[in-house]
């Protein structure tokens, strides 16, 4: 059963002025794992993959019904991908998560779609 959905959507121009003002908001928002990958990218890449995250991250809270920094953290949300690319997020939270991000030249988007693990 389906307990929650959320969607995000970010300017690529935006995450790239917050990272050039506040160097540090890559620690908060990407775990040491998700820095590495970003680190290993190279140009505009770098900030599609973080303002993927970025949104993957804020689809999750508006799917769980919370805020982050209230109730959840940018550290306990983390996104990997599995042998064919896709990617998945994993949380504290009991749900089968269903994440898909997307960008263009201008916006990234992620959609999370929580369902219970139990039948």
């Amino acid at each position: 059963m389906i307990v929650g959905t959320g969607i995000d959507m970010i300017e690529l121009k935006r995450i790239k002025k917050v990272v050039s003002h506040q160097p540090r908001f890559l620690e908060r928002v990407l775990t040491p794992f998700e820095q590495k990958r970003f680190h290993s990218l190279n140009g505009n890449r770098r900030y599609e993959y973080l303002a993927g995250r970025f949104a993957a991250k804020e689809a999750m809270a508006k799917a769980l019904g919370v805020g982050i920094g209230a109730e959840l953290s940018w550290q306990d949300m983390e996104i990997k991908s599995d042998e064919k690319g896709k990617p998945f997020l994993t949380s504290p939270y009991p749900y089968l998560c269903h994440l898909s991000i997307t960008h263009t030249k201008e916006y990234a988007i992620a959609q999370v779609v929580l369902e219970s693990s139990s039948s």
